[in-house]
């Protein structure tokens, strides 16, 4: 068995490192909150505000900010990681205030290896760090008390921002100066989860009130005394290039600053954004299209199938002998399933806003990658890495577009250029046509069968481009971020291999929310209920019965089929389910679909989730019933078609996302549970497409083996 790649969306610090020559910074706090995030109501530090610690500040008015070192993208990190720290703090959440954090070593996530927001695991990085940050700031206030009253510490008591003893009372503001000189101890206690007050309760989410009333700030909203805006013009041919270029008459036009050429495309800097794009209608340009100009899907899909027709390429899990296995069957199964490009669509085009100065540049953006960020704006800028400053904006939506950054550098040329602040915004058709896509794939399968029925061998062969290999060249061995939950294949099966084809196809691609977990969980949730209907077996038997070692898989399986009356469906209605165990979160669906004269309607989904101990139950509500929508979209209806080199989809009239009079009915359980906290952004996207799938055929005996459903017919065979 082959190593997994070292170098995957885990390694963020290593590749930056490389390209920029200095990435880890010591950590500096100064600034950090000059622009507190208005999702949190405004920063009001005091003047005489005290450090205590990487992530905390008090200020002598008893204001309290929280830094918080994750991207808030909709996914509620700006609640869930301050409620950790409140938890050992002993405060209440309506007390605090969030500011996001600088770029700084503190704040390096070594689960993805960098300052990285992604993968899920913001709760489970920050799961005992930030609590034990919480309790080292109470113990040292509890400590500048103690020596203040000349007590013993022991009679100290933390209670709601105060310390109290002996009837006396002094709040954390109070004490926040003397505590800040208290040495940071190193071993302390953390409550137990029977103590918890804060954590597993349902709390109202601290960005809300901004997000209401207006004062949010996300990229789009920034704005700088004398700034100008840019819009961009880009090759209509992914991977083309400017060949000529005549800006004279786009430069005479009204508000026009400035038009120069970038490495990503021609910048048209004017007064107002409005002016910049009629000033980029007028440019008159030539492409250089590339090597591109003969890219579309049937080329795709034509490189995919060469390439998987070749061999099985490099192994990720190989258990037991499956050729031996396969051989040796009494019954032998195989398909085939094909995966479409997929676009992030995020609400919030790419904008990204830079203030380059001789001696330093300020970067205002929403983005996932802080470092990777800061050095690729300090060598579009000229400088050195730490001469700028990363302020991170709200995201109005990420799902990994933002772990990109090739909207930075031109924000940032363009500033340099004019000598002013610029704000760069991407329209939504530049968007949507020059996206770093989800990777198609081509994933085929085999099984087998013994004369007594069992399940004795499951292969499954992927083939697909490597987000890995143009990210963090090169890869050495199996991507990991392709075999997602494929290596994880939790079924009891003796003879499991799984193995990956790399086939590039000539553009970018990148990672989307559930990344391979959302593929892999489809082609093989859809291939178990194959197996379940040439095995004679109700899926959710088959599936139970090869569970049978692993109670917590089958807990989550069997409420997922309680709940939804699995079996039991009305007159009309059918229903697919399917399991996935990722993110270390456990979870199953149940779709309940009706189909009249070919028209899919889905009526309900159903989700049962296991993500260990849960920080605020109604964030992982929310953020499930989130992704099953992103999931719904998905799988109905998206897929990128290319022609010629260029994306056919301009906006959100030809790529199409689930309508309000689309959505079924979401029922979503969370299991108590004190295991270590899940990841929860991602695992429910998965679920969805192999769930309705399954209820298509039980519906009309007709197998989906191509996304999306909305283009395929689900007429019942006459």
């Amino acid at each position: 068995m082959t190593e997994p790649a070292d170098r995957g969306r885990r390694d963020f610090i290593s590749a930056g490192v490389a390209a920029g020559g200095g990435l880890l910074l010591g950590l500096t706090l100064s600034g950090s909150g000059k622009r507190a995030s208005a999702a949190a109501g405004g920063a009001k530090s005091a003047r005489t505000a005290s450090q205590l610690n990487a992530w905390l500040k008090i200020g002598a008015d008893n204001s309290i900010t929280i830094i918080v070192d994750r991207s808030e993208m909709g996914q509620g990190v700006y609640t869930a990681l301050p409620m950790l720290i409140a938890e050992e703090l002993n405060v209440n959440l309506d007390a605090i205030q969030v500011v996001a954090a600088p770029v700084g070593d503190a704040y390096v996530n070594p689960g993805n290896g960098g300052q990285v927001t992604g993968t899920s695991n913001s709760v489970q990085d920050a799961w005992e760090k930030l609590r034990t940050a919480g309790a080292q700031a109470r113990l040292m206030l509890t400590q500048a008390a103690a020596k203040h009253w000349q007590i013993d510490i022991g009679e100290c008591r933390a209670i709601n921002g105060t310390i109290a003893a002996r009837g006396k009372v002094l709040t954390y503001g109070q004490l926040a100066a003397a505590a800040a000189k208290e040495p940071i101890p190193k071993d302390v206690k953390l409550r137990p989860r029977s103590e918890f007050q804060i954590i597993g309760k349902s709390t109202a989410r601290i960005d809300s009130p901004g997000k209401v009333d207006g004062s949010a700030e996300f990229g789009l909203d920034v704005k700088l005394p004398g700034m100008l805006y840019a819009a961009i013009a880009q090759s209509p041919v992914l991977g083309g290039k400017v060949k000529t270029l005549d800006s004279l008459a786009a430069g005479r036009m009204p508000g026009v600053r400035k038009i120069l050429s970038t490495d990503s495309g021609v910048v048209v800097v004017a007064d107002h954004f409005w002016q910049a794009l009629q000033a980029r209608k007028a440019l008159d340009v030539s492409w250089d299209p590339g090597g591109n100009l003969r890219l579309d899907n049937q080329l795709i899909s034509a490189m995919l199938k060469k390439t998987a027709a070749a061999g099985a390429g490099l192994t990720a899990r190989a258990d037991g002998d499956v050729a031996q296995a396969l051989k040796a069957a009494q019954q032998r199964f195989n398909s085939s399933y094909e995966l479409p490009l997929l676009a992030h669509a995020t609400m919030e085009p790419m904008n990204c806003t830079a203030d380059v100065k001789a001696n330093g540049c300020d970067l205002y953006v929403g983005t996932q990658v802080q470092q990777v960020a800061q050095v690729t704006a300090a060598a579009a800028a000229g400088l050195e890495p730490s001469q700028v400053r990363v302020h991170t904006t709200l995201l109005g939506g990420g799902f990994g577009r933002r772990l990109d950054v090739d909207f930075i550098p031109a924000a940032v040329e363009a500033s340099k250029a004019v000598g002013a602040p610029v704000k760069l915004i991407w329209t939504r058709e530049d968007d949507m046509t020059h996206d770093t896509y989800r990777p198609p794939a081509l994933e085929e399968l085999n099984a087998g069968f013994d004369a007594a029925g069992k399940l004795t061998a499951f292969s499954l062969h992927i083939v697909s481009p490597s987000i890995t290999a143009r990210m963090f060249p090169p890869v050495k061995g199996v991507d990991d971020s392709v075999i997602e939950y494929a290596i994880n294949f939790p079924y009891d099966v003796p003879n499991v291999a799984v193995t990956y084809s790399r086939q590039e196809i000539g553009i970018d691609v990148g990672y989307m929310r559930s990344v391979s977990h959302a593929p892999n969980c489809f082609v093989i949730e859809s291939f178990m209920d194959e197996l379940a209907a040439a095995a004679a077996r109700n899926p959710y038997d088959f599936r139970m019965e090869l569970l049978r070692k692993k109670p917590r898989h089958r807990r989550v399986l069997q409420l997922a089929a309680e709940r939804a009356g699995f079996g039991k469906a009305p007159a009309g209605r059918h229903q697919g389910i399917a399991f996935m165990e990722g993110y270390t979160t456990h979870l199953a669906a149940v779709a309940e679909v009706s189909i009249e004269q070919g028209a899919l309607k889905v009526h309900r989904m159903v989700c049962v989730v296991d993500c260990g101990q849960m920080i605020n139950p109604r964030i992982v509500e929310s953020q499930i019933e989130s992704g099953i929508v992103f999931g719904l979209s998905a799988a109905l209806w998206g897929e990128v078609t290319i022609a010629a080199g260029r994306v056919q989809q301009t906006n959100f009239n030809n790529y199409r996302l689930v309508r309000g009079n689309e959505m079924p009915e979401i029922d979503v359980h969370l299991v108590e549970s004190s295991e270590p906290p899940g990841g929860i952004g991602e695992p429910a996207v998965a679920l969805v497409a192999p769930a309705i799938c399954n209820a298509i055929f039980a519906a009309t005996g007709k197998r989906i083996r191509k996304l999306p459903i909305g283009v395929q017919n689900l007429l019942r065979p006459a």
